[in-house]
């Protein structure tokens, strides 16, 4: 589901491992969570896969999501579809279902998956060049980040013991975090907490510049400044998924541990990979458009029915930010006129 980021902090000398190892933390969150989750024996390389563990839109209707994806990427005269943290291939298996001569490519750190039909490209890293419909559905979230609180004497990193979860205060953040804090996320009480979006604005600056042209499509829960600056996640929206429930976010390789994404910052690190138009609104008006409700009657109808309204609910997937960014001549395509910004949800 989820593709890591290489950058950031140096792993200190002493810590050689996650919990099956002598470790000596704490560590800043960015670090402990890229181990726990893409290490050897990492949360996302375990062989239930993310499925195991919690439900997207995916897993709810692979086939109706599919359907949406391809209609966005007949809309838009695209005929590839890049796949960005694609999991075990689910939703590229439903989609060469649906138009067996679209162009498919999934991305994701573990090995091709066994069921992928031969006709599906699969690679750990992204390809380069080419015109696509790139899609990234809930990866963004699953970019490691740090996250920082504001101490007396200004704001501080968060440190987290990689076994037991407690945390503690430690450096301050880089400059360059420091002005993203202040561009993105700025901090006004005591224990004021923030995560910094900067890995997560790299990695989509990383995948629009992979385009030559096409459509960028970043689909995950989020935020925008107003609410961050409003106090709305004071608290930060650090989680924690294992076996289909809330846990804490514990970077043990256990769990999955993700973050609300801010989703106006990440826009903007499109416009400077050469995105030029640009829409953010939510699923629910995204597939509203693209999936009109059926004529027919009969079971199949109304099981469509049901499905489309789980992926269409506003309190849940239907809340989801869909950030579609259109580059290399493209434009957005002509359905999605007229949807507006409609608020996301951050599932905190």
């Amino acid at each position: 589901m989820a593709v890591p980021v290489r950058e950031g902090y140096q792993t200190p000398p002493a810590y050689v491992g996650r919990q099956d190892s002598p470790v000596a933390g704490p560590l800043p969150y960015r670090a402990a969570v890229r181990d726990a989750l893409y290490g050897p024996g990492g949360f996302y390389r375990r062989p239930e896969g993310p499925a195991g563990h919690f439900r997207t839109s995916v897993h709810a209707s692979p086939l109706l999501l599919a359907e949406a994806v391809a209609r966005l990427a007949e809309r838009s005269g695209l005929r590839r579809v890049v796949d960005v943290g694609a999991g075990r291939g689910e939703l590229l298996t439903a989609l060469h279902g649906l138009d067996p001569g679209l162009a498919l490519h999934g991305v994701d750190v573990v090995a091709r998956p066994d069921r992928l039909p031969s006709a599906v490209a699969w690679s750990a890293r992204l390809p380069r060049g080419g015109t696509a419909l790139l899609l990234a559905h809930e990866w963004l979230d699953d970019v490691p980040l740090d996250v920082v609180e504001l101490a007396p004497d200004g704001p501080r990193t968060v440190l987290v013991d990689p076994v037991t979860g407690a945390e503690s205060l430690g450096p301050r953040p880089r400059r360059a975090d420091r002005r993203w804090l202040d561009a993105w996320w700025p901090l006004r009480r005591l224990g004021d907490r923030a995560e910094v979006g900067r890995s997560r604005d790299a990695a989509w600056h990383g995948a629009v510049r992979s385009l030559r042209g096409g459509l960028a499509v970043a689909v995950d829960y989020g935020h925008v400044r107003a609410e961050r600056a409003a106090g709305a996640y004071a608290a930060g929206t650090l989680r924690g998924h294992r076996g289909g429930r809330l846990v804490p976010p514990v970077p043990d390789s256990s769990c999955d541990v993700t973050a609300a994404v801010a989703m106006d910052s990440v826009a903007a690190a499109g416009v400077a990979a050469g995105a030029r138009a640009a829409l953010l609104t939510t699923q629910r008006a995204v597939l509203g458009a693209l999936l009109p409700p059926s004529s027919s009657g009969g079971a199949a109808a109304l099981e469509r029915q049901a499905r489309l309204a789980e992926l269409r609910d506003p309190d849940g997937l239907g809340g989801f930010c869909w950030l579609l960014q259109a580059l290399g001549g493209h434009a957005l395509p002509a359905a999605l006129d007229g949807l507006g910004t409609a608020p996301c949800r951050s599932l905190v």
